[in-house]
């Protein structure tokens, strides 16, 4: 599969939506010694395992 490329902005949105689920107190996807909801959020970006989509018209 291959990975979407996604616009900075949206690559923005879902780093930030993914952050705040986890800080809200999602479980997270991977594991990780990190505990800034941020960094792990990225970290789970860069991996392609965070399962939100972006709809384009």
């Amino acid at each position: 599969m291959q990975t979407p490329k996604y616009t900075r902005y949206e690559r923005a949105r879902i780093i930030g939506a993914r952050a705040l689920q986890i800080s809200m107190g999602a479980p997270l996807l991977i594991k990780t010694p990190k505990i800034d909801p941020l960094e792990i959020a990225i970290e789970e970006f860069t991996l392609n395992l965070i399962p939100i989509t972006v709809k384009r018209k």
